[in-house]
């Protein structure tokens, strides 16, 4: 490592500790790679978690960028601009349920904001305090705003920061019957879901249990709320990842990939809750930030197409062949799940614990990935990925795991 770069990374003792990034300084991308200060190439299956889903410098989404930076940076929710006005259009009609938006900035925030537009909703209804209730479920997370995190049934992300938000209740992931005991005394308001769990393991909802979910929602007058920040715009194939499942929800969340690497995040709602929230009951400063808008624009137009559904079902094959034959030789995971271009690749027992381990192996080998808890490695490559990004990285991934078995 050269001077410079350690000069760079002395820097990051200027931060709050609570990242653990590798010992790299990554410099400039191109589609699916990455080059590093030490001029190192990588071949990019984190795609900065989930985020660059038409990989680096997309030409497009550079040229909606820098137009618009010439323009108009802000102005704030007290005037109107252009850009945000059509992405707010073009979001509702790609949605096919919608009838309002709200943008913001972040994953979290556009969580944050459905569950007090769940709360408002409810509060319109008539509902006191004790029957507003939201369940999420065991395995998700949502955010690490404190409502969020709350929301995100994992102890691990609530450790030190009590006394939480009251109100939500939390059941196992894919169990029809705990979720029937927890709505069956009157007081949910709303079931929060993500179709696809990442950070819990990449666990896909099973078969027809998010139509379950609908439906008792439907029965208990319950709000529908769909958490797709991550597996939506496009990574499990179509743009929203339910209409795999053949459900209409009340309010679906995004972010990630919507920028395409520029901050930006969006809640949509349905008709039933649309006018719940009026003046002055939520804002933002930068949500709706022209910048972002128009990036995102150009971002939904190509996620959308049917070129990238196509790419995505086919190199989600070439993936998961791909690990099987790794697998084969030297059986390291207990099973490959997922959808589309979010594959979760699970440890099996004799290797439980070491994702990280395999990760340092990986980058050590010119592949950035990711893992979704201690024993599952992640694969979210970009979308537009080619078959000689795909097929290079599973070989820098078997080179990294034969020198991890040694």
């Amino acid at each position: 490592m050269t001077d410079a770069t350690d000069e760079i990374l002395s820097l990051a003792d200027h931060y709050l500790p609570v990242y653990r990034p590798r010992r790299l300084v990554l410099e400039r991308g191109q589609g699916a790679r990455l080059w590093d200060s030490e001029g190192r190439e990588y071949v990019d299956f984190a795609a900065g978690i989930a985020v660059c889903g038409l990989g680096h410098n997309d030409p497009d989404l550079v040229a909606a960028l820098t137009d618009q930076a010439c323009r108009l940076w802000h102005t704030s929710n007290v005037f109107y601009s252009e850009p945000p006005l059509r992405l707010a259009e073009e979001l509702l009609r790609a949605s096919r349920f919608a009838v309002r938006v709200f943008l913001c900035n972040s994953g979290a925030e556009a969580n944050e904001a459905a569950i007090k537009l769940v709360r408002k909703w409810a509060t319109a209804q008539g509902r006191g305090p004790e029957r507003r209730v939201i369940v999420s479920f065991r395995g998700s997370f949502h955010g690490r705003t404190l409502a969020a995190v709350t929301a995100t049934a994992q102890p691990k992300y609530h450790a030190g920061y009590e006394p939480l938000p009251g109100g939500f209740r939390y059941v196992d992931f894919n169990d029809v019957a705990q979720l029937e005991t927890a709505m069956a005394s009157g007081d949910v308001a709303a079931v929060l879901v993500e179709p696809v769990q990442g950070e819990g393991g990449v666990m896909p909802a099973a078969p027809g249990f998010l139509q379950t979910v609908r439906a008792l929602c439907d029965r208990h007058d319950a709000l529908l709320v769909l958490d797709e920040i991550q597996c939506g715009m496009g990574r499990t194939g179509p743009l929203f990842a339910h209409w795999q499942d053949a459900v209409v929800p009340d309010i679906v969340t995004l972010a990630k990939a919507l920028g395409g690497g520029f901050p930006i995040g969006a809640l949509l709602a349905g008709p039933k809750v649309a006018e719940a929230m009026q003046f002055g009951d939520h804002g933002t400063t930068f949500g709706g930030n022209p910048l972002a808008a128009a990036v995102a624009r150009v971002a939904l137009r190509k996620l959308a197409s049917a070129e990238i559904e196509a790419n995505v079902a086919s190199q989600s094959a070439a993936l998961r062949a791909g690990l099987a034959a790794l697998d084969e030789e030297l059986q390291l995971f207990s099973e490959v799940r997922g959808r589309g271009l979010m594959l979760g690749a699970a440890l099996a027992p004799a290797y439980a614990g070491r994702a990280g381990a395999i990760l340092d192996h990986a980058a050590a080998h010119g592949l950035l990935l990711l893992q979704a808890g201690p024993d599952v490695l992640r694969f979210v490559p970009p979308l537009n990925i080619d078959d000689a990004e795909v097929a290079d990285g599973l070989a820098r991934l078997g080179a990294a795991l034969r020198a991890f078995v040694r």
